[in-house]
């Protein structure tokens, strides 16, 4: 079951399915409560329109005998003042929610229908006081007139056995004074079975097709979630494949959607390009250090043999020729795994004009111009300064300067100066130069080019390789332009330090 919901086409399934489970159910529980509100009011209408039709009857001065309580089978009560049953519908045998549980009127004197003239004399001789105290009434907001139907409606809900049948009801009670000045209260009753049967009707559907309906969203999401995820399937076949061949040539299928997971996959296959170039310049690494190293090892080998047969014949300046170049070559093999791993330069400041007489010493036709010379130099005013570390920085100009003096044919010249917030080392020899189309490829690890390889010493092709990669770990560039003189420029490009520190602190 873990498996399962560990899955994101079941979690999505999932998660759709409640989310329309959640919507299904808010929106049912609104329409059944709509619903009943309006089957509601509606049986309050019609309660109202019967007692009002009752109520009518009554303030024109219908005999309680004579009065319309039977139609449609609906329960009617008309109550005096006392709450005393006057009149109800024939067959009413029990009611509730109208407050008179009384279904047998008591008997009463039949209402006439005008009132006799006494009566009108009497309420004309009375018309002094009476008015008042009608003035009283009305202030009160309860006095009828005779004859008069109040405007007032109270509902409320109850039930009434109408024989022998019992149902539920919704009452309305409408107050009437009749002509010859009895205050009544009419209550009649509207059933609410059509209410109830709506209701249950409604929630009878819904208890049916909501879980059909869900079933139906379940599956479509499924359906769907599945399709749109079948490319991540196979990207995740084809990178299973992929490692268990170790073939990192294959790239993963590209799907024509051009969605997320069609950009997910073009960026799994770039990074896959980005690993097999990696891997293959690691071989290649790899492949071209142990034929730097096979040279050396077998000359000293063979001078060692012909040394151990031979002693009188052993050649201790080449052995020792031999042994210096083998440890170069290891300390640049050491240098480049170093920087090939992340290795973080240090944070020291470097005066770059210092740095670079200090390499230029002792060496035949080099000269060094730039800022920072003359007087003032050696406190750090107008210094050209850099952040990183001085031993990898003058392993650059080290390699820099043994370069140009390989190709030059009679001077190098080393400058530093300011380019904006960058620090530019210029190194220039009056040689043949780099020929445009050789410019990059010149920064490769172990390439050297052919007139390189007639003048070459013992170089591995590893110098021009260290020095760019120290350039890029301090965050600068080194690039080869043709010199002024016709030969070869490198440029050393770095950001200057943030604070100019006074040097050596």
């Amino acid at each position: 079951m873990s498996r399962l919901f560990g899955s994101v086409r079941a979690r999505a399934t999932l998660g759709a399915t409640l989310v329309v489970a959640v919507a299904l159910v808010a929106a049912g529980t609104a329409v059944l409560l709509s619903l009943r509100s309006n089957l509601l009011g509606e049986a309050g209408t019609q309660a109202e329109r019967s007692a009002r039709e009752v109520a009518a009857e009554l303030s024109v001065g219908t005999r309680y005998t004579e009065l319309s309580l039977d139609v449609d089978d609906r329960p009617v009560q008309i109550v005096d003042d006392e709450g005393t049953l006057v009149a109800a519908s024939e067959d009413l045998e029990r009611i509730s929610g109208t407050g008179v549980d009384a279904v047998q009127p008591q008997p009463q004197p039949t209402p006439t229908p005008t009132g006799d003239a006494d009566d009108d004399d009497d309420g004309g001789d009375d018309g002094g006081e009476g008015g008042d105290s009608d003035d009283d009434d009305d202030d009160a907001g309860d006095a009828l007139e005779p004859g008069e139907i109040g405007e007032r409606t109270t509902v409320s809900d109850g039930s009434a056995t109408i024989d022998g049948d019992t149902e539920d009801y919704r009452f309305a009670a409408v107050p009437v004074e009749t002509r010859g000045g009895a205050q009544l209260t009419v209550y009649a009753g509207a059933p609410l079975s059509a209410e109830h049967g709506a209701v249950n009707t409604a929630l009878t559907v819904m208890l049916i097709g909501f879980p059909l309906l869900l079933a139906v969203v379940g599956w479509v999401t499924w359906l769907v979630t599945g399709r749109a995820l079948r490319p991540v399937a196979g990207i995740r076949r084809e990178m299973a494949a992929i490692t268990a061949s170790e073939d990192l040539a294959r790239r993963v299928p590209v799907p024509g959607t051009h969605d997320e997971v069609a950009r997910l996959a073009s960026t799994t296959n770039r990074t896959l390009a980005a690993l097999e170039a990696s891997v293959e310049r690691q071989r290649r690494f790899v492949a071209d250090a142990s034929h730097e190293l096979r040279s050396p090892i077998a000359s000293l080998r063979t001078q060692l043999e012909v040394a151990a047969a031979h002693p009188e014949l052993l050649d201790l300046d080449g052995a020792v020729e031999d042994t210096v170049r083998l440890q170069r070559l290891a300390a640049d093999l050491l240098l480049l795994a170093r920087l090939d791993a992340g290795e973080r330069p240090a944070d020291a400041r470097v005066d770059l004009g210092a740095l670079a007489r200090e390499a230029a010493e002792g060496r035949t036709g080099v000269t060094v111009r730039g800022e920072g010379e003359g007087e003032g130099a050696g406190d750090g005013e107008g210094a050209v300064q850099v952040a990183g570390s001085r031993g990898q920085l003058g392993r650059v100009l080290a390699n820099l300067l043994d370069n140009a003096q390989r190709h030059a044919r009679s001077a190098v010249e080393v400058s530093v100066r300011r380019d904006g917030d960058l620090a530019v080392v210029a190194v220039a020899d009056d040689g043949e130069g780099v020929p445009a189309g050789d410019r990059e490829r010149i920064f490769e690890r172990f390439v050297r080019l052919d007139a390189a390889r007639s003048r070459d010493d013992g170089g591995a092709g590893l110098g021009l390789a260290i020095a760019r990669d120290v350039a890029v770990r301090h965050g600068g560039t080194l690039t080869v332009h043709e010199a002024p003189a016709g030969g070869a420029l490198f440029e050393l490009r770095l950001p200057t330090a943030r604070t100019v520190m006074p040097a050596g602190t």
